[in-house]
């Protein structure tokens, strides 16, 4: 690898991203041993963070809505076309994706960027003694944190990634296989960073962003629930280990208990940037404008997912499909319709008075004739998508801020924004807690915490209305009752987990990954595909092959650049 050059430039521009970093001549050179002062590994730190959302839009990570949600059915790539970011397109039909897709070889850089800026700022920290260096135990904690976090990025993305920390000599890592540690192993190593934070960092900082103990426990907990489903070589879910699941029920029980966190009254207050850093905030990535930089520090991996009107003006990808419109459908009873939700086609019809609806769609989902993000004079139109004969008329609204938000910012022709994105919010933590004890074999126990999401998805309604003051679309969305309005066997009480993760975090960006750690993700998407064919004619090519599409091949650059010493994944 290339010695690492600073710049003085560099540490003026701390929160650039690494493309203007570049575009920018060296003013100055500093040795690697200047920078070993307790202020530069303060700003190597610093580094170490924004790396956290220095992605692109034709390679976003921040988000993770082209691997997540684009492939779990939960959104169309959008666009003009399969042939506007064509490796997206790819990505979504699974069965035209190959090892030489470009962005797939630009996503595993990128991540390892943030790998090497968390371990080059820990090799620092790690010989700095604590006299000289009063923070060098909690900023440990901090970029254990940002390395585990890229690393379950890759892990759930190519499953066999080398697994490189800042106690390897740079010459040796040429010789580090990507198949060097087994698949559980690798995921210990991955929940050993955040063990490792757990111990290091406090339970509260002063800066907004910084890490703190309880957002370690909950990555950890996240990290063991995929750790916990065992899978075999070929992708398959062969067991799941209790042990995990009770450490993860622990660890969610010291969360809920820290009294740190609660559901926002509304749910709407997860998406908006006067929110930002709310209580149910445990892990959010932090943007600015208006900072001393030309452009701000601004949200680029959602650049592309705005509509086409004149307020905006680009680019219409991340479009909510069909399927996962009507799976915000409820019966009479309020609950959701597991097995019939799709029988009949709300988002062709735009019929959403007929049939009850979970307030999350219009949370979720920008429907022609309804407002766009709460505002009801500002009536999302069809002409606003970019190709309604692709990928019909619909677009995401999470990310989205309006045009009169303190955060919004133009970088034409794209659309910034300075507003937090949450990795990690304080619903995750009640329902993976809620999906421990139904894998333990203790469904009932799991009944409250999934109703709290419910209940609070029902109360937000107050947004949701139009300019005369009618609510947007027929909401009816209840809580489970047990021997009441439901049979709460094991297999209803996972059907219901399931399909309430799928709700609460839609168009998020990890729908695909949950299909995946629980084995299911070729019987769903393959039936995803057999309707949705029907009815959006650029899946016609769309095919899940078990086995193979549960991961990302390894780029084949990446292969080519280790001289064969990477190893390619099952079934490419």
């Amino acid at each position: 690898m290339k010695k690492l050059i600073y710049t003085l430039a560099f540490f003026a521009t701390l929160l650039f991203s690494c493309e203007k970093a570049l575009d920018e001549p060296a003013q100055g050179v500093v040795s690697g041993d200047d920078l070993n002062t307790p202020e530069n590994i303060d700003k190597m730190v610093i580094a170490a963070y924004s790396a956290l959302g220095n992605d692109h839009y034709t390679s976003p990570y921040s988000s993770m809505w082209p691997y997540g949600s684009v492939r779990g059915g939960d959104t169309y790539k959008g666009g003009d076309g399969p042939g506007d970011l064509s490796e997206f397109h790819l990505f979504e039909t699974f069965s035209l994706n190959r090892p030489d897709n470009a962005l797939l070889d630009q996503l595993w850089f990128r991540l390892y960027v943030g790998v090497g800026r968390a371990n080059d700022a820990l090799r620092r920290v790690n010989t700095m003694s604590a006299t000289d260096y009063p923070n060098k135990v909690q900023r440990q904690g901090e970029l254990r944190f940002l390395r585990g976090h890229f690393y379950f990025l890759l892990k759930i993305l190519f499953k066999y990634v080398p697994f490189i920390d800042e106690n390897m000599a740079k010459a040796d890592y040429p010789s580090i296989s990507n198949k060097a540690l087994s698949n559980d192993a690798l995921w210990t190593k991955i929940a050993d960073d955040f063990r490792a934070a757990v111990t290091a960092l406090p339970t509260d900082q002063n800066d907004k962003g910084r890490v703190n103990k309880n957002a370690a426990k909950a990555y950890l907990a996240k990290v063991l629930l995929y750790q916990a489903y065992t899978q075999s070589e070929n992708n398959a879910v062969s067991g799941i280990d209790a042990a995990k699941l009770n450490e993860i029920n622990t660890l969610c029980d010291e969360i809920i208990a820290s009294g740190k966190f609660s559901l926002s009254t509304d749910y709407a207050s997860n998406f908006l940037s006067a929110s930002d850093n709310g209580l149910e905030s445990v892990f959010a990535i932090q943007y600015s404008k208006d900072d001393g930089t030309p452009k701000g520090r601004l949200d680029y991996g959602h650049a592309l997912n705005y509509p086409m009107n004149q307020e905006y003006g680009c680019c219409g990808f991340n479009v909510p499909s069909h399927d996962l419109i009507n799976a915000f459908k409820t019966g009479t009873d309020g609950l959701p319709l597991f097995s019939t939700y799709n029988n009949t086609d709300a988002a062709a019809s735009l019929d959403f008075q007929s049939s009850s609806f979970d307030p999350r769609l219009d949370h979720t989902v920008a429907k022609p004739g309804a407002p766009f993000k709460y505002k009801p004079t500002f009536v999302f139109q069809r002409s606003w998508s970019r190709a309604p004969a692709i990928y019909d008329a619909f677009a995401s609204m999470k990310e989205a801020v309006l045009p009169d938000d303190a955060s919004f910012q133009k970088v034409p022709p794209f659309i910034g924004s300075s507003k937090n994105w949450q990795i990690i919010r304080y619903s995750d933590v009640l329902l993976w807690k809620a999906e421990a004890l139904i894998e333990l074999g203790r469904p009932l126990e799991a009944v409250p915490l999934i109703n709290q999401v419910r209940n609070r998805a029902n109360l937000s309604r107050n947004l949701l209305k139009n300019a005369a003051g009618s609510p947007t679309s027929n909401y009816n969305a209840q809580l489970y009752q047990p021997g009441v309005n439901c049979t709460w066997t094991l297999d209803f009480a996972r059907q219901a987990l399931r399909f309430e993760r799928r709700l609460e975090f839609a168009t998020e960006g990890y729908h695909f990954f949950d299909l995946v750690r629980w084995g299911v993700a070729a019987q769903t998407m393959n039936a995803y595909f057999t309707v949705e064919k029907s009815r959006v004619a650029h899946l016609s090519d769309a095919r899940f092959t078990a086995g193979r599409d549960e991961y990302f091949p390894i780029p084949l650059n990446q292969i080519n650049f280790s001289s064969g010493v990477y190893k390619q994944n099952n079934g490419w």
